[in-house]
């Protein structure tokens, strides 16, 4: 009997894969890439075609000789990596490292891990697509080339272990930008005004908000004009003036991309894109399902594409309209706004069986991993649903010269809101506006309500809005903004607090260093135009080695310039209060593989060092010290004092400063509420402004 022999990325989906296939085959695992540059030297020979010099990767020999073993036994060779670039190169890699020039090699590639997806891909295999490899051979190079010129010079003026990078760089300059923004930003006073007014009749009272004069809206910028309004008010009568009827509609949302999915699940479950994208993976490669075995549940999640199949299209409004009705199911597809560069390879993330309702799948998954497939399934049906319809009524009303509006709006059909409405969505409902309302109703003014208001600067990045930002821009693809963002993280360029991601010191300095000697690195337009040149590489309509040779001599050049004309700055390490029991000097935070720690500032006189102990501002409840974070050695954050083993306090929830007024124990912060740590006694408050 012929042996067949599928190779693919990742282990995990050895197990799924193999059980849709006959005896026949065999599955295995590369576990990634196995070739690649090599780290100790840029391994690109520029002065000969720039050709690229890939070595095996330390720790791949056995795995690469298991597999060399299986090719012997094979009659067919079947490279079944991820459906993109990258997949496309560690096929090709596979074939040179495991010399399959004699072998009947084929290339598959499949959305889902599914029975039928598998299947069919086998019937459509095909040769290795060198458009595709040679694209993620430029991106690679480029990448290389800019971090091992850039990242020594980094070194040599900064500090060691700084890096450079083609994208990360420009990211850590759009977060430069926006806080530069938000520093030399300037609030501007107005002032808002309010009137309650009532009917004869009507008990229920009517709010409106002051708009301006029948010409158009006036801003109130300061106490004295909101004075000077409301003293031409005083003894005017209000009379409706104008009542208009409406229909607003709100459109379904478009079905996921990578993007837009990492964007999302930041803001409705408070993941960071690294794990959005590993719990995805998990979900992509296969799951136990209980009576089904091993499968995977979601399409390919590396994609900024928002195509589906024929075969899903049909499935998912089947079952919209048996379970919901046929008014529900969309006339068509929700489609994507802008003029985005798509690559429609492959489709957008949505379920691989509309049938797999997020409450049958609960028991056979995780709890994030619940959450993030509640969240897909949910947002594909809509997808396909119809808009929801609302009823709006807006009335202006007349005082004198001045004109107030109020409105209100009522859901006249649900549409895709029956099941889906996207985190941070404002309430689509609103207003109460009194039944008896007619033109030309006199209304009587109950109350005045006047408040001061500044204008906010631009708000901090977040992952989501960075995401967002960087594909808007064309930076980027959807493989690379996760391992980017979580890169300016690691290397302490940016520093993320309650979401939001703030540029240190270190981040300042490297920016400034970048935009002075690598303006074109850090230019947004510059990193956008490369991605679409990249993307010429994979249609076949560029040649690879063109893009290096116009990129490399202009970057050399700068490089150059920049080691004679940089000057030397000092990154001072942060000075803490602990005492060094060794010297007495104040220890010094620094940072390690695993973190921050305390050291001495006269290594290597004095080599004293100790944990870092991050305090929260909070006393312990027990012992009146300070609380600080610490780790288990799973490395799940906790809270415990800082005379730990002497005293034994600890939570997994952030303790606050107040006691609780019912029992007078030490309260805990969950999201924007204070809770009794004793859940016996149940009492909560709402946090104060400064405990935000």
């Amino acid at each position: 009997m012929a042996r067949y022999l599928v190779i693919v990325e990742s282990p995990a989906k050895v197990k799924t894969i193999k059980k849709f296939l006959g005896s026949n085959y065999v599955v295995t695992a590369s576990n990634g890439h196995v070739r690649d540059l090599p780290k100790s030297q840029i391994g690109i020979d520029v002065e000969h075609d720039y050709e690229p010099k890939y070595i095996t990767i330390r720790g791949k020999g056995e795995i690469l000789a298991n597999l060399r073993k299986e090719v012997k036994r094979a009659d067919k060779v079947y490279l079944a990596t991820d459906p993109d670039r990258e997949g496309e190169a560690i096929s090709w890699h596979l074939s040179q490292a495991l010399k399959l020039e004699d072998k009947k090699v084929y290339r598959i590639s499949f959305n889902e891990i599914t029975k039928n997806a598998v299947k069919a891909s086998l019937k459509n295999a095909r040769e290795i697509d060198m458009d595709l490899v040679d694209a993620q051979q430029a991106r690679r190079i480029l990448d290389r080339i800019v971090g091992y010129r850039i990242s020594p010079l980094l070194w040599a003026k900064v500090k060691r272990g700084l890096s450079a990078g083609r994208v990360q760089s420009v990211a850590l300059r759009i977060i430069a930008d926006r806080e530069e923004e938000i520093n030399a930003f300037i609030p501007e006073e107005y002032w808002s005004l309010d009137v309650n007014l009532s009917a004869p009749g009507e008990k229920k009272i009517l709010n409106a908000k002051f708009y301006g004069t029948e010409e158009g809206r006036i801003t109130i910028s300061s106490k004295d004009e909101l004075a000077g309004i409301m003293k031409e008010l005083e003894g005017k009568s209000f009379s409706v003036a104008d009542i208009k009827k409406g229909e607003r509609i709100k459109k379904a949302p478009v079905v996921f991309t990578t993007s837009t999915l990492q964007q999302e699940a930041s803001k409705a479950l408070n993941f960071a894109t690294s794990k959005t994208m590993r719990i995805a993976q998990q979900l992509y490669e296969g799951i136990d399902i209980k009576g089904n075995g091993t499968v995977g549940i979601i399409t390919y999640l590396r994609t900024d594409s928002t195509r589906v199949s024929d075969e899903a299209e049909s499935s998912v409004r089947q079952f919209i309209q048996e379970q919901y009705g046929e008014e529900y199911a969309a006339a068509e597809a929700a489609k994507r706004n802008g003029n985005v560069k798509i690559q429609d390879a492959h489709e957008a993330i949505r379920p691989t069986d509309i049938s797999r309702t997020p409450a049958m799948m609960k028991d056979s998954l995780t709890r994030d991993q619940f959450r993030l497939y509640q969240l897909i399934w949910k947002r594909f049906v809509a997808s396909r649903m119809q808009p929801a319809r609302y009823e709006t009524t807006s009335v202006r009303i007349a005082a004198g010269e001045y004109r107030f509006t109020a409105s209100a709006s009522r859901i006249a059909f649900e549409g895709f809101r029956m099941i889906y409405t996207e985190a941070g969505e404002e309430k689509e409902e609103g207003g109460v506006l009194l039944k008896s309302l007619t033109e030309g109703s006199i209304l009587s003014p109950e109350e005045f309500v006047t408040k001061q208001h500044f204008t906010q600067p631009p708000a901090h990045y977040t992952e989501a809005a960075l995401v967002k930002t960087l594909e808007e821009l064309g930076i980027g693809r959807p493989s690379t903004y996760a391992p980017t963002i979580s890169t300016i993280i690691a290397r302490r360029y940016v520093a993320k607090e309650n979401k939001n991601l703030y540029l240190t010191e270190l981040g300042e300095v490297v920016n400034h260093i970048m935009k002075q000697s690598f303006p074109s690195i850090v230019d947004v337009n510059f990193t956008a135009n490369m991605e679409s040149l990249l993307d010429g590489v994979a249609d076949g309509k560029v040649k690879w080695k063109t893009i290096i040779e116009n990129f490399y001599p202009d970057l050399e050049e700068a490089v150059e310039t920049a080691q004679k004309e940089l000057e030397n700055v000092k990154i001072e390490d942060e000075v803490s209060d602990e005492i060094c029991e060794e010297c007495g000097r104040n220890m010094v935070i620094k940072y390690g593989p695993h973190g921050k720690f305390l050291a001495c500032p006269g290594f290597p006189e004095c080599r004293n060092t100790k944990p870092y102990l991050e305090k929260i501002g909070v006393k312990c409840p027990l012992c009146g010290k300070e609380v600080v974070v610490r780790k288990t050695k799973k490395g799940r954050r906790y809270f415990g004092c800082e005379d730990n083993p002497d005293c034994d306090f600890m939570s997994w929830q952030k303790p606050s400063g107040r006691r609780c007024p019912k029992c007078g124990n030490y309260m805990i912060e969950k999201g924007n509420r204070l809770l009794c740590s004793d859940e016996q006694c149940g009492y909560a408050d709402k946090k104060e402004k400064n405990e935000n």
